[in-house]
């Protein structure tokens, strides 16, 4: 890659448009699930060892969201693997932890995949959640 100015693109750089574009997702995201009918409780829930991009409620459910921008929506689905779901298991216990309320309702792990010049697509129960 080349950056505007002619220079070889650093490390850093591509992390930074990473982040961005993970945020444009997520933002898109949160969108799609508001329309659907679900409200966002947090957004990038972070915690050592682990993340949620997205905590939503809609009805007796709070799902915790995996969301994946790829080229293809195969690829999205594609990158969600076994250290993902430890890592969104993690944060879900902490989140969890921190709102006890939640405890007595259903508990779900869900992903959002986007890819461009696509319709989101929204996978129930896609993200298996370890409580133990």
């Amino acid at each position: 890659m080349v950056a505007k100015l002619g220079g070889p693109i650093t490390a850093e750089a591509r992390r930074q448009r990473a982040r961005i574009a993970g945020r444009r997702a997520e933002n898109w995201a949160a969108l799609y699930l508001r329309l659907k009918g679900y409200r966002i409780l947090a957004r990038g829930y972070c915690v050592r060892g682990g993340e949620i991009d997205l905590v939503v409620r809609r009805g007796s459910n709070i799902v915790f969201v995996e969301v994946k921008y790829r080229p293809t929506l195969i690829a999205a689905m594609n990158a969600i693997d076994t250290w993902k779901r430890q890592r969104v298991s993690r944060a879900a216990r902490v989140w969890l932890s921190a709102n006890p309320w939640a405890a007595a309702l259903t508990l779900r792990g869900d992903a959002v995949y986007l890819a461009p010049r696509q319709w989101p697509r929204h996978a129930i129960a896609a993200v298996a959640l370890d409580f133990d």
